[in-house]
């Protein structure tokens, strides 16, 4: 069974699929071990771990690269955030075949014009296509795909970019003519009003996705009551987590003069050895190495 259809049977099965934020292999054999049903490539994470703004910098061939070790180092069904498909049709057609080999099981194209900014920064630039261009580019990648269980992910910015509740829904559906396997709606209000009321109005014949970074309030017991949302990405939290600790981390050792206090705080080094199966290699050099 392909890891795309494994992700479809688990939303099937569970009702609600819960997706971690990768950015690395590392992150991704984390979430992995801590028991979600999926990973979300990230462009934002990526983006934060090269140190640039999540603004259309990152090349595709960098994602893939990061993906494609990912993909090497987990089972888990991978959704590639692939932003504004970068380019027109013509490039989503060749980033869904090349995401596709890479090892994604997912592809999210949002309805940004190229370049995109990021869309919880404040005061963002946020301009959308024309609904038929983007249609264009759903309908592209739905012909691409090989797996028929490859699941086409239309994220609509509509109320990021304060149009309202009516455009969203209205962008919603084009994209679901155009081929959409499921729509991922988006906010940056703190409240989740805006995503609970438009989760009640969509009557769409697919089911929802969301991004519960704005509004963490929104738990799983909630997103359940509302019934046609089957995918929850926690997008951010990876790069967050490490980050904080990180930073923690390094300014003790600078306040403390030395590791003396920090260390014990830490995971030991034997930690990472198994993540790292340095088991699996020490049994292998045994057995080869002569």
């Amino acid at each position: 069974m392909s890891a795309a259809k494994r992700l479809r049977a688990r939303m099937a099965e569970t009702g609600l699929v819960h997706i971690m934020a990768a950015h690395s292999p590392l992150s991704a054999i984390l979430a992995e071990e801590a028991g979600f049903d999926g990973l979300w490539a990230s462009g934002f994470e990526l983006s934060a771990l090269y140190g640039v703004a999540d603004m259309s910098l990152i090349s595709m061939t960098q994602h893939l690269d990061m993906l494609r070790a990912i993909a090497g180092r987990t089972t888990l069904p991978i959704v590639a955030d692939i932003d504004t498909g970068y380019g027109n049709a013509i490039n989503v057609i060749h980033a869904v075949r090349e995401y596709e080999r890479a090892g994604a099981s997912a592809v999210v194209i949002e309805d940004k014009t190229f370049p995109k900014v990021t869309s919880l920064v404040a005061g963002g630039r946020q301009e959308l296509l024309r609904i038929e261009e983007f249609q264009g580019k759903i309908e592209a990648a739905g012909a691409t795909k090989r797996d028929p269980d490859f699941l086409v992910i239309a994220r609509t910015e509509a109320l990021i970019a304060g149009l309202g509740e009516a455009e969203a829904l209205r962008r919603a559906q084009a994209y679901v003519e155009a081929g959409a396997d499921m729509i991922l709606i988006h906010s940056k209000k703190k409240d989740p009003l805006e995503i609970e009321n438009f989760s009640r109005a969509w009557t769409g014949s697919v089911p929802l996705v969301i991004v519960p970074n704005a509004y963490p309030d929104l738990d799983a017991e909630r997103v359940k009551a509302l019934c046609n949302i089957r995918m929850m990405i926690y997008g951010n939290y990876g790069i967050r987590a490490a980050a904080s600790a990180i930073q923690e981390t390094f300014r003790r050792i600078i306040a403390d003069g030395g590791v003396q206090n920090v260390h014990k705080d830490i995971l030991p080094v034997e930690e990472i050895f198994r993540l790292q199966k340095m088991d699996e290699v020490k049994a292998a050099e045994a057995r080869f190495l002569c």
